[in-house]
């Protein structure tokens, strides 16, 4: 027998599984919801000194007390059939972690809950996903001003979707999650993770809620980008399930959870698939256009794309997405898509400018912004540019840089333009908050042309921000061109040579252009 050990997430205790618990002991497995300290029973404070080795001590003697009837061995082994699965929600991910470190030899699987991927001493505090909170705290940590023995506050009601998305919790079942919620114990967020080598040969499982802003198809693209912390997910003891619920889905859909794990547990799910050793990756792909060389003249992080035309030039300034590893060779300015457009602008006669900017981690948006504002003026200052007649063209994840220009575009800007773009910060990137919203900006762009290619096979959490950003600016009446790709994926510039996709990439290009004309 399959026995399940639960733990939960920030502000949570065991009630949070009961419904799930049901479930698992109807099919026959074993259940059994950590209890962490603070965490649980009666309001009152956590206990004096609780950090994350506190709840890992929690999570042990759970682990330890799982006998032969439930499913392990008194002995650390396993009987036949008898396995244990580690679930971790969340914050949850880290106590589990750090329990299956030291037991490994008793964990069948580890099933990452919506949670987080913990990296060797690094805290829980890196996973929190309102960046404002996580500098405040981590500014107190450094200071020495944390208490470790302080409470972060338990959400209001109205303040669960700062932690991630609340869509398919019933009314009543916020009620309860809010009332039962305790204070989080700073310790236990401050406090580095310790891995032991032994955790990464243990079998494991991604459930990715949907509606919280993760896909299997967001991990593949991540993954493919070659960040060093991701390519172990294409091994095939790692698989993946996704739910279409919020963030809270032992409370929103546990019976569809139940039946996910008791999967997982048999070794079920999905399997990225490594690339074959002579095939690129998608985004290294080649460019959908058979174009002239074009050879770029970088300086600094920006490359220019010079036509072959006599005085300044129009420019169309392309600003890559990401977050993509700082490490990621070769960078985006060397990618297919950004290379190839950024020459199709030059062969149809204006200058093509790719700029570099820093978008490594969620939390990098204001530092990438101000890169790109910064190339934008140094690109306007070049005598061979036109600097009145300039265009800017986000893709992928720069969307969110968009705000920025559409809050006050300047005289100059006679078009912007989004091609799959991320145009509504993802629940779980905590960013909601802040001035990356292109879907509060657009209210203000006023006149400004703006040129957006739609693919039909977007990533869903991405899709639906693209068409609140469509009805937004519908409501305002602002001056929105669409260019359909019905059957393009996200990056289909290397995923999709079809002619549909060649067709698109010229008329994107062609409608910036024609903003562009004296």
């Amino acid at each position: 027998m399959t026995a399940f050990v639960l733990v939960p997430g920030m502000f949570t205790g065991t009630h949070v599984w009961e419904e799930t618990v049901a479930h698992l002991t109807a099919a026959g497995a074993g259940a059994y919801p950590v209890p962490l300290t603070g965490l649980d029973g009666p309001p009152g404070g956590a206990a004096a000194g609780t950090d994350l080795e506190t709840h890992i001590a929690d999570v042990l003697a759970v682990i330890d007390a799982v006998g032969p009837e439930n499913g392990a061995t008194g002995d650390g082994g396993q009987e036949d059939g008898g396995r244990i699965v580690l679930v971790g929600h969340d914050y949850g991910i880290h106590p589990a972690l750090g329990a299956a470190g030291r037991r490994a030899e008793r964990i069948d699987r580890i099933v990452y809950l919506d949670s987080a991927m913990p990296r060797d001493g690094v805290p829980a505090l890196a996973a929190v996903p309102d960046g404002a909170l996580r500098e405040r705290l981590a500014a107190r940590a450094g200071g020495g001003g944390a208490d470790p023995e302080g409470e972060l506050p338990a959400p209001a009601r109205d303040e669960w979707e700062r932690w991630g998305s609340t869509a398919g919790l019933a009314d009543a079942a916020l009620d309860r999650l809010t009332a039962l919620a305790a204070p989080q114990p700073l310790g236990t967020l401050l406090q580095p993770l310790r891995l032991t080598g032994a955790v990464t040969g243990v079998p494991t499982t991604g459930v990715l809620c949907t509606g919280n802003g993760a896909s299997i198809e967001m991990v593949r693209m991540l993954a493919g980008m070659g960040d060093p912390a991701l390519r172990a997910l294409v091994d095939p003891r790692v698989t993946f399930f996704e739910l279409a619920t919020g963030h809270w889905p032992m409370l929103s859909c546990p019976d569809r959870l139940a039946d996910v794990l008791l999967r997982a547990a048999a070794g079920e799910g999905h399997r990225l698939e490594p690339a074959g050793p002579a095939e690129p990756p998608a985004h290294l792909r080649p460019f959908l256009l058979d174009l002239p060389v074009v050879t770029a003249e970088r300086t600094g992080n920006v490359d220019l794309y010079l036509p072959d035309a006599d005085g300044p030039r129009p420019a169309v300034v392309f600003v890559h997405g990401g977050p993509v590893p700082a490490d990621a060779r070769p960078g985006p300015r060397d990618w297919p898509a950004l290379t190839g457009y950024a020459g199709f602008a030059a062969v149809n006669g204006v200058v093509g400018a790719v700029v570099a900017h820093r978008l490594h981690d969620l939390a990098d948006y204001e530092r990438a912004a101000a890169d790109v504002a910064g190339a934008v003026e140094r690109i306007r200052a070049d005598p061979r540019v036109d600097a009145d007649r300039v265009a800017l063209w986000f893709l992928s994840g720069g969307g969110l840089i968009t705000a920025d220009w559409l809050d006050a575009p300047p005289p100059w800007l006679r078009c912007l333009a989004a091609t799959y773009p991320v145009l509504a910060p993802l629940p779980n990137w905590g960013m909601s908050g802040t001035r990356f919203h292109p879907v509060r900006a657009v209210t203000k762009a006023g006149g400004l042309p703006v040129v957006l290619t739609r693919v039909g096979l977007e990533m869903p959490e991405i899709a639906a921000g693209v068409e609140e950003f469509l009805a937004a600016a519908r409501d305002c009446g602002a001056r929105v061109e669409v260019v359909d790709v019905p059957h393009g994926h996200h990056g289909f510039e290397t995923r999709d040579p079809t002619d549909e996709s060649r067709d698109a990439v010229r008329r994107a290009m062609s409608a910036v252009l024609e903003h562009l004309r004296p």
